[in-house]
């Protein structure tokens, strides 16, 4: 059953059942062991061992992420048990007063931290999680604001480790510069530039719709007791200040970039394009996060802000509270798995269907998008997604950079994003709800709406662009598009409002 359509069962039956039964782990289980045993042609012996398999490949590949969050996982401890959390967000009750304003500093250090999606999502709902309770906003809204300001803004960023991913996915001996090629792409990634515009005008205009709507109207008053896990997760012990949350956050971003260009052969005497483009995102994560625990100890403890003893308590806290996105993420791996090339092998069926079509060079933006949203959605992967569908563009157009290759190149990074950011299984979408302290198929459900909003979107401008070969008549009309549409919803929603009021 390898390379054919019921490669995609095991996806569709997991993301079902999350959706139906609203029990991730049950539902990324019944989708491993259905993949297993299609694999294995019902053998439930050889499905158990295939299943453990990929589940212990899974787990030593991405050992790094693990590492970094359960060490970023102690860093929340630590800067919460240390008060440090509680004072920033009195500090924060003070000079942000409005929800309007709580959401706009959510949503401006979500885009100031572009490095990587996994650091994204964990550090913004740490810090602002307390200064959006404290406003009443939902931790579904937080959790949305999160995930549309974490890969969006890291795939259109060249400082980021997505931009390694992308460069990375080319295939060799094209003779292309896949750094050049991210850079190109950048003004034609839809989806990212929407979804981000989309952002800062439903905070500007104030409203929701759909899914989100019905959540607000029905927690908007309640932001404890909605999540997974007790949001008061740590109890402040310590006498830390507002600076002993900045300062172990800025020492984390600089270790970071810092290890990223070191893995990237900084010292070697590579430039710092090539040494971003080169270097191993999840290890430098892993020595950036470690660096800074041990600036931390080193800021708290000759301060006296908590004892020794709570700082070993605080990590062991740490360590326990990201329990489950490790589990969640475990399990999505092993699925991921078990659809990949030496398994079942979804992206062969789907390369497939895309390279044996007799479909004109103009619709192929377009449809790229669109495949790219569903495997994407169906695998819980972006960097899958890219690495599979990357090659074939370049296939198609004999690696000749034409600006209807390199649109096609931003709709598969594009769609990838999208499908990414509506999957119950992937691993960004579990980090912001895991960040905002978020029931994750409560942000699964509110999100939905608005990503597949921007998607019809996309489909319009990609369609246009390809038939007008210029990316950027398909940018200036989806911008206004995104504008226009959301006025209509906005004047919609308030007159529905005002008709429910009287």
């Amino acid at each position: 059953m390898e390379g054919t359509f019921w490669s995609l069962v095991p996806p569709i039956l997991a993301i079902a059942l999350a959706l139906i039964t609203k029990e991730v782990y049950f539902s990324l289980l019944a989708g491993i062991c259905v993949g297993a045993l299609l694999y294995t042609d019902f053998a439930v012996g050889a499905a158990m061992e295939t299943t453990v398999g990929i589940m212990s490949t899974k787990v030593a590949d991405n050992i790094s992420i693990i590492i970094f969050l359960v060490l970023l996982g102690m860093l929340v401890a630590l800067m919460s048990k240390s008060g440090a959390s509680k004072a920033y967000g009195e500090w924060a009750v003070k000079n942000i007063r409005s929800k309007r304003g709580a959401l706009f500093a959510t949503a401006g250090l979500g885009t100031l931290i572009f490095v990587d999606d996994y650091f994204n999502c964990l550090t913004v709902g740490t810090i602002m999680s307390p200064i959006t309770d404290k406003q009443k906003i939902t931790r579904a809204k937080l959790a949305y604001i999160i995930d549309a300001t974490a890969a969006p803004i890291c795939i259109i960023a060249p400082v980021s480790s997505w931009a390694a991913a992308v460069s990375s996915s080319l295939p060799e001996g094209t003779g292309l510069d896949g750094f050049v090629l991210f850079l190109q792409s950048i003004p034609y990634n839809y989806y990212a530039l929407f979804t981000l515009l989309m952002v800062f005008l439903l905070i500007v205009w104030d409203f929701d719709f759909g899914k989100m709507k019905k959540y607000e109207e029905a927690f908007g008053t309640k932001v404890t007791g909605e999540t997974d896990a007790d949001v008061e997760a740590y109890q402040a012990v310590g006498n830390g200040k507002v600076k002993d949350l900045i300062i172990p956050i800025a020492l984390l971003i600089v270790f970071c970039i810092a290890a990223m260009l070191y893995t990237g052969g900084i010292l070697e005497g590579a430039n710092i394009k090539d040494a971003f483009a080169d270097c191993s995102s999840a290890y430098s994560l892993v020595i950036g996060s470690f660096f800074t625990m041990i600036a931390t100890a080193l800021l708290y403890l000759p301060r006296k802000v908590i004892t020794f003893k709570q700082f070993t308590d605080s990590l062991a806290e740490g360590f326990k509270a990201m329990v489950p996105a490790i589990l969640i993420l475990t399990f999505a791996w092993t699925l991921s798995g078990i659809c990949g090339e030496e398994y079942l092998n979804i992206g062969s069926y789907v390369s497939g269907v895309v390279s044996e079509g007799n479909i004109p060079l103009a619709v192929i933006p377009i449809i790229f998008f669109a495949v790219a949203l569903g495997l994407a959605f169906a695998t819980g992967t972006s960097w899958g997604t890219f690495s599979i569908l990357l090659p074939i563009v370049c296939t198609i157009f004999a690696n000749d950079p034409t600006t209807l290759m390199v649109l096609s190149m931003s709709a598969v990074m594009a769609g990838a994003v999208c499908g990414d950011h509506i999957s119950p299984i992937s691993d960004t979408t579990i980090l912001s709800s895991t960040g905002a302290g978020c029931n994750h198929i409560e942000h699964v459900n509110t999100q939905i709406p608005y990503a597949m909003l921007i998607a019809v979107i996309c489909c319009v401008c990609y369609l246009i662009a390809g038939f007008a070969n210029n990316g950027y008549i398909g940018l200036v009309i989806g911008l206004v598009l995104t504008a226009l549409v959301l006025w209509v919803i906005k004047t919609k929603t308030k007159k529905e409002g005002s008709k429910s009021a009287a």
